[in-house]
């Protein structure tokens, strides 16, 4: 039993090309962890349910708890990242580590690069069929980039010149810096060239405001840091760092990151490859390094740290946060000028609308795509205030999440694609009932979209991927709404969608769209968007 996921496509894809299994394809954890449960008891072999990390992991737990009390055989296989990637704020990690407690009869923890794989299957196979005590078994794999490159056939199309997939060295952890010790050292001296990173975190974006002019430094902001209507900043960092050449010339000295960081891979590819010294502040105290670049460590307040760094600031060059500002004008025109008129909405016209509910607003974004359509095509200025569950970056639980923030009596959007939906599809049950203001917005492509973004897309072959990561699913969301009394209509139009969001209560908003046409929007938007910026900046 599988659920989709990127970090267990190695396992994934060595599970469905053995013919001798029966391999079955769930959207969410917990329906595949009972699946694989009911297959256990109902036979003599125990099942094998697969997912990838994070959050997932833990939607196992209840039939784990079940197979335990009941003494049924279960081969319970999770993804993980590798040890180098834990506990440094890397996306989508938890401690995976004995996340069962003691309900396993064995813990096998593996480094998919090493090991002795055949005597771990062999005794996780013996504990959980012991004729004594029959239960489930825990193998946690942590697996390496790049997920593609293993293919179980030569005949599968896999890109050229992969890279070796050998461990990288990890962070050179670099000690904690007590709040008041930031000083000029370690922001350099006259004219150096630093950005501001700021994100879910931070409490004071007045402060952030007052720093960034004094250093003369723009600030990529994140939908989360209510940061987008300073002067410094920069919403489209990520479209415009894809041009290699405007990506060099604005390489910084130095980069404080202010709260959680994006989700941007090329923020932070940029970032790992650029040599800044990183200071990496945390209000809620935690590690927070996910570039390995050995990032300086602040546990403090924002407020504090801006305040300890407008001490110690020395001017940058005017012309530094100039180059920046020319690029973020030249991207914003683009993506507006894409977006004229009321033709058919796509997942970015959709993003860009809702970035732009009113001041006092909530929305809710789901993890995958929304996310990171609302940071990478998001308008600048106030907004909404964004909400998103990033702490471990899962699709579980968003309309709840939503449900709960709607409740605190604020007017809230959710925004979210199809299979987050169908994953917490439990929390439309009573939500007519509710008193509370609620507009769903799902983009539905019929599957796991933000898949066809990833390596996965041209490494697996066609019909593997639809089975195994597109897990096109056919539900009509309409009259899953419906059927639990909501409010719901296809809306195809932003004048539609308009009028919708102007309504009240407990509604849903379904806008369709395809995973290919997806991909070739956000390509075609992401390259007219290099070549302006790079004209920009020339």
């Amino acid at each position: 039993m599988i659920a989709p996921g990127s970090r267990s496509t190695p396992l994934a894809l060595a599970l469905v090309e053995r013919p001798e299994l029966n391999v079955e394809v769930f959207l969410d954890e917990r329906t595949a962890a009972f699946a694989a449960l009911g297959w256990s008891m109902s036979g003599r072999d125990p099942a094998i349910v697969l997912c990838t990390s994070g959050t997932a992991a833990t939607h196992f737990h209840a039939a784990v708890v079940e197979a335990d009390l009941s003494g049924v055989p279960l081969l319970v296989v999770t993804a993980d990242r590798p040890v180098e990637l834990r506990g440094i704020g890397a996306p989508q990690t938890i401690d995976q580590v004995g996340l069962y407690g003691t309900v396993t009869r064995l813990v096998v923890e593996l480094d998919g690069d090493q090991g002795d794989w055949r005597a771990a299957a062999d005794q996780a196979w013996a504990a959980a069929t012991s004729p004594l005590r029959p239960g489930p078994v825990h193998l946690n794999i942590g697996l390496r980039d790049p997920l593609a490159a293993w293919h179980p056939h030569t005949d599968l199309p896999g890109p050229p010149d992969l890279p070796d997939p050998s461990p990288s060295p990890g962070p050179t952890w670099s000690r904690l810096i007590r709040p008041g010790r930031i000083k000029r050292d370690h922001v350099g001296g006259r004219g150096v060239a630093g950005v501001i990173l700021a994100g879910e975190g931070v409490e004071s974006p007045e402060a952030v405001g007052r720093l960034a002019a004094q250093m003369n430094w723009p600030v990529l902001a994140d939908p989360r840091s209510r940061c987008r209507h300073l002067d410094q900043a920069v919403c489209a960092a990520d479209s415009i760092l894809r041009s290699p050449a405007v990506a060099t010339a604005l390489r910084p000295d130095v980069v404080v990151q202010l709260g959680m960081p994006p989700a941007s891979k090329v923020v932070g590819q940029w970032i790992a490859s650029s040599g800044a010294h990183v200071i990496a502040v945390s209000p809620a105290g935690l590690a927070s390094d996910p570039y390995s670049v050995g990032a300086q460590q602040v546990h403090a307040s924002v407020a504090e740290v801006c305040a300890d760094l407008l001490d110690a600031a020395v001017a940058a060059d005017p012309a530094w946060p100039g180059r920046w500002a020319a690029a973020e004008r030249a991207a914003q025109a683009v993506i507006e000028s894409s977006l004229d008129g009321d033709s058919p909405l796509t997942e970015i016209s959709v993003a860009r609308r809702l970035s732009r509910l009113p001041d006092g607003e909530a929305l809710v974004v789901s993890s995958s795509m929304p996310i990171r359509d609302i940071e990478w095509f998001g308008a600048p200025g106030r907004g909404p205030r964004v909400y998103s569950n990033r702490g471990a970056n899962g699709i579980d639980g968003v309309v709840a999440t939503a449900i709960g923030v709607a409740r605190r009596g604020q007017r809230t959007t959710v925004l979210l694609g199809d299979v987050a939906l169908c994953h917490d599809a439990s929390s439309l049950a009573m939500l007519a009932k509710r008193t509370i203001d609620l507009a769903i917005v799902v983009v539905d492509n019929d599957g796991g979209g933000i898949f066809s973004f990833l390596p996965q897309a041209t490494a697996v072959a066609a019909d593997r991927f639809e089975q195994l990561f597109g897990t096109p699913h056919g539900t009509d969301l309409v009259a899953l709404a419906a059927a639990h009394g909501i409010a719901a209509r296809t809306v195809i139009s932003r004048t539609d969608l308009d009028r919708y969001l102007a309504s009240g209560g407990v509604r849903m908003a379904v806008i369709p769209s395809t995973r290919q046409d997806n991909v070739a929007q956000h390509q075609s938007l992401n390259a007219a968007i290099a070549g302006a910026v790079q004209t920009a900046s020339s």
